[in-house]
């Protein structure tokens, strides 16, 4: 369990405090990553990097209220992964290849959460970012707007098509 001494001992650079907080925090940082890059190799990184600022800026962090260690942890990791995905210019690209799929009957409620989990993994980068801001980092559309640079109609355009193409996959899944 992270506690204040931990936080204490990583702001003072004690290497087995920090291997305490990577060991308590890496895997769920590293989930969140993937959720953007669809890349083992790039999250790692990104959460490499990712701890990297979270060690350096934890002096900065009002972290008595210890619950928020992990929400300002993930805020930092979502953060790489998009300058990640914006660096290498990943996150709006060619939508044709997409548009394959035709129309979508009734979903069905019987949905695993591992297919819908890989489902997401496979929308197009810009859907696929939009959809986890939104939908699962809780991100509104001006919030998505301001941290990718796009428009609020471009973040709810992209939310909608990442939705619809969801839903057309689910229904040809036959879960």
């Amino acid at each position: 369990m992270i506690d204040k001494a931990v936080i204490d001992n990583c702001i003072k650079g004690k290497r087995d405090a920090q291997k305490t907080l990577y060991r308590a925090y890496a895997k769920k940082m590293f989930l969140i990553s993937y959720r953007y890059v669809n890349q083992k190799e790039d999250a790692e990184e990104i959460v490499s990097e990712g701890f990297i600022k979270i060690f350096l800026n934890l002096p900065k962090l009002e972290y008595r209220n210890l619950p928020m260690l992990e929400a300002w942890m993930r805020k930092i990791i979502v953060n790489e992964s998009l300058m990640f995905l914006r660096k290498n210019q990943k996150i709006f690209g060619d939508e044709s290849e997409y548009k394959k799929v035709g129309a979508a009957p009734e979903i069905e409620s019987r949905l695993d959460a591992q297919v819908l989990y890989k489902m997401v993994l496979d929308l197009p980068h810009g859907y696929r970012t939009v959809f986890n801001l939104y939908a699962l980092e809780g991100y509104s559309h001006k919030e998505i707007s301001q941290k990718l640079d796009i428009s609020e109609s471009t973040s709810r355009s992209q939310l909608a098509k990442a939705r619809k193409l969801l839903k057309q996959r689910i229904s040809k899944s036959d879960l």
